[in-house]
């Protein structure tokens, strides 16, 4: 384990924007980053790489095509950036199963949302749903077109399960540490509180008080920390997205209190993956 910011990169756009965002993340933090480059020989025809000709496999042009690719990167992003550590790596093996286990070593996975060969429909890729749901650290997964967003807030999902109190304490110190506002979103499914003999007012005030208790040790550590709460009834998912429009950052835990007991990532989660504006924390303990 180390404290180092580790980049899946495979030198597609969504992976160079993965690493920019990595580089501010560890300008803020002085933490080093890693850019790690998983490559994966096909059985067939060959492995195919970013700028690499397919050739006979196993095809050591290829492997160091893609080490002085990932090398030059990792010169480029220290030279821009004074002061930071910036290192590279390429592994062998599958995509998310290496990156799932090298995050076990790390404090910060960050992914574009799609690489090489992704399917443009999909706002996120099968390897950072899979990395997203199995990683052993916090992961952040990044789109091209998302906005910056320097100075906006900050945006979590919280609805009392102990996942959602991980990325609660995850966005506070982010928010903190950015100086950016702080936006706590609590939905709750009206069918629930209508099966214990609750009304609409009741179950609001609950959810309230609830997401209150949640926030009060938060407030008294930051107590200048701006924070605004928004309470619903409705559909969780569709209210982070909503919220997401004008964030920095929208952070989840893995699972929320209605999810699977043996689901890794949550539906909520999932569909914030897919759907957010911008950079999405699927946050959880180490």
């Amino acid at each position: 384990m180390s404290d180092e910011i580790l980049v899946g990169y495979d030198g597609s756009p969504d992976a160079s924007t993965a690493l920019s965002w990595a580089l501010d993340e560890a300008g803020r933090t002085g933490r080093p980053v890693r850019l790690a480059y998983v490559f994966e020989w096909l059985t067939v025809a060959g492995w195919i790489g970013p700028g690499v000709t397919p050739g006979a496999w196993p095809d050591e042009t290829a492997r160091r095509q893609v080490e002085e690719m990932v090398h030059r990167a990792a010169t480029d992003a220290a030279a821009g950036r004074p002061g930071l550590t910036v290192t590279a790596e390429v592994f062998d093996g599958p995509p998310a199963l290496v990156l799932q286990e090298r995050s076990a070593r790390a404090d910060l996975l960050v992914l574009g949302s799609r690489g090489h060969g992704g399917f443009t429909g999909l706002l996120a890729g099968s390897t950072a749903v899979s990395v997203a749901a199995h990683a052993h650290c916090p992961v952040v997964v990044v789109r091209p077109d998302a906005p910056t967003g320097v100075g906006k807030r900050i945006v979590v999902g919280v609805d009392g399960s102990d996942p959602s109190l991980v990325a609660l304490a995850f966005a506070v110190e982010r928010a903190a540490q950015r100086e950016a506002p702080l936006h706590v979103v609590r939905a709750w499914a009206p069918a629930q509180w209508r099966a214990q003999g609750f009304d609409p007012d009741e179950a609001d005030a609950a959810e309230r008080a609830s997401l209150d208790e949640s926030l009060a040790r938060w407030r008294d550590t930051f107590p200048d920390l701006p924070v605004s709460t928004q309470v619903e009834s409705g559909n969780p998912a569709s209210a982070l997205v909503e919220a997401s429009r004008d964030a920095q950052l929208v952070v989840v835990g893995s699972r929320g209190r209605g999810g699977l007991a043996g689901a890794l990532l949550g539906s909520v989660s999932q569909q914030v993956l897919q759907h957010a504006h911008c950079p999405i924390v699927v946050a959880r303990e180490r």
